[in-house]
């Protein structure tokens, strides 16, 4: 039997922020936050990359589903 790295599935799991393209930036916001935690208006623009990966992550597994819809 072998691992559940040897076969990936053909979408990543959403539900973990590792399996995120937006996981750089992601971290990134955590960095700033730690660093900067009692000013956290200094981190807004990492706030706002991330938030915009995540928008763009949404709107290309929208558009990837609406082919695989059993309704259309």
């Amino acid at each position: 039997m072998g691992s559940s790295k040897d076969q990936l599935p053909p979408y990543p799991n959403a539900a973990r922020i590792s399996d995120s393209q937006c996981y750089p930036q992601y971290t990134a916001s955590l960095k700033c936050l730690e660093e900067f935690s009692s000013d956290k208006s200094k981190c807004q623009e990492h706030f706002d990359v991330y938030k915009e990966c995540k928008k763009r992550e949404r709107e290309a597994r929208l558009e990837r589903n609406k082919s695989r819809s059993l309704f259309s």
